[in-house]
């Protein structure tokens, strides 16, 4: 009998995140002052110290607080299951694996930070939190977590998400968050852009300005980010300690390709981080990460390599990363959490260094594989998910055409129970491709912030 599932008891969980800071060949390009353009920390406004001091951290190891691993407990660890029905219906040779985060209470890999984001607010004495939201994951995961710590959660969710998705609006109302459309009316810069297009779909660098806007307005207020920052990939990074103390004690099994889906970045960072640490000394210089994006958003495989802002209004930090420009509107695909004009800068980094490589796929195509994922392996996968499921499937069946049998990793971020419009959308021949909007993006570029040479 093959093992389907592997199990990690309770008392085996990681007690701290991974900092991949601590072994890059190269130390991350230092952040810059959205107004001076000078190199900085985070302005202090934003985040809570503790929060602030591990964006920056160099330290390998990061204790995770035993009230925070208390709260990971009601649903750590996560799954590790081996896809033999999706083997078997591809034919192929290939092992493929995948670490399954839907089981959270929220369906997503997302309370790894949320938990832990409104527990150092809580213990700063922060009353209320700021945020924005894609698909609704990040928000509904984080209305969550202010629902564990006692803190009130205003969300600025993406205007075409916010009517595709109700029910993940609904979750997050359930949990005492407030959610409203972005662009709203709520801020300077949603009334701003509202004016010039009411019939604004939004974006995440819309939505984020709205939060950061409201946050500095109000003294008991912080915001929060789910994706993309240091901090963020650093607390996603107990998903890839579990998986990775998994497949060698109890699967005896390393990775030969591991791939996951981006928008932000902070879902696969948390897998692979602990992997790629084999490949930067060197252990593992074999070792394929896959970096999988639509190809209506392709941030890393079409962006630039350049300083950015993190949000439209030009009030975050400015970053180096890829980028399709901060003022770039993505088209309406239904992997909104895919619909972000950067990336990473951790990502990025290991991508100009050769660690990490990038793929974009076509929304149609994804749905079918996610289709033919739930009929072999029974679960519904998220949209975004369902691009490292495509891609995740093409190397198994370059395996089979090779006769290799490789080790896939399938980094699965959730489930896409509150995604069947979408899949009603593809089921009924009702989806379509969005193709790569050269013109908006030069246009776009165009607005990128000059930052003098350090």
């Amino acid at each position: 009998m093959e093992r389907s599932k592997f199990i990690l008891d309770e008392k085996d969980m990681p007690t701290a995140w991974y900092n991949v800071q601590a072994d890059l060949p190269e130390p991350l390009p230092p952040l810059r002052h959205p107004g001076t353009k000078e190199p900085t920390r985070l302005p202090p406004p934003l985040f809570p110290e503790a929060i602030n001091e591990q964006e920056f951290s160099t330290e390998r190891w990061i204790d995770i607080p035993e009230e925070v691993q208390a709260i990971y407990r009601t649903w750590r660890p996560t799954i590790l299951h081996r896809a033999h029905r999706l083997e078997k219906a591809l034919d192929t040779p290939a092992k493929i694996f995948f670490k399954y985060e839907g089981t959270s209470q929220a369906g997503s890999h997302k309370p790894n930070t949320a938990v832990a984001q409104a527990y150092y607010n809580k213990k700063e004495g922060i009353k209320r939190i700021t945020t924005e939201t894609g698909a609704g994951q990040w928000g509904s995961a984080l209305a969550m977590g202010c629902a564990f710590f006692g803190i009130e959660l205003k969300v600025y969710m993406v205007k075409v998400s916010y009517n595709q998705k109700p029910y993940r609006r609904n979750l997050m109302e359930t949990w005492g968050a407030q959610c409203v459309p972005s662009p709203s009316p709520d801020t300077e810069v949603g009334r701003r852009i509202l004016a010039e297009d009411p019939d604004s779909t939004g974006s995440l660098g819309i939505a984020i300005s709205e939060a950061i806007e409201d946050a500095f307005a109000r003294d008991d207020t912080k915001y929060s980010i789910g994706s993309v920052v240091n901090h963020v990939l650093l607390h996603q990074t107990v998903n890839g300690l579990e998986t990775k103390k998994m497949m060698m004690e109890q699967a005896d099994a390393y990775p030969d390709i591991i791939v996951g889906c981006v928008g932000g970045g902070s879902n696969f960072a948390g897998l692979f981080l602990p992997f790629v640490k084999d490949k930067l000394d060197g252990t593992k210089p074999d070792l394929r990460i896959i970096n999988v994006e639509p190809t209506s958003c392709p941030t890393i495989t079409k962006g630039v390599y350049a300083w950015d802002y993190g949000d439209v209004a030009g009030m975050a930090p400015i970053v180096l990363m890829h980028t399709l420009g901060h003022t770039f509107v993505p088209p309406p695909v239904h992997a909104g959490g895919l619909r972000y004009h950067g990336m990473a800068p951790i990502i990025c980094h290991l991508h100009k260094l050769g660690f990490v490589e990038a793929r974009a796929v076509n929304q149609l195509a994804t749905f079918e594989a996610g289709v033919q994922f739930a009929r072999t392996e029974g679960i519904v996968s998220a949209p975004e998910t369902n691009h490292a499921i495509r891609v995740t499937i093409d190397e198994a069946l370059k395996c089979k055409e090779s006769g290799e049998s490789k080790t896939i990793l399938l980094a699965h971020s959730g489930h896409g129970h509150f995604d069947m419009a979408a899949y009603d959308a593809y089921l009924s021949g009702k989806l379509v491709d969005y193709e790569y909007p050269e013109e908006k993006v030069k246009e776009a570029l165009k607005h990128l912030p000059e930052v003098p040479s350090a």
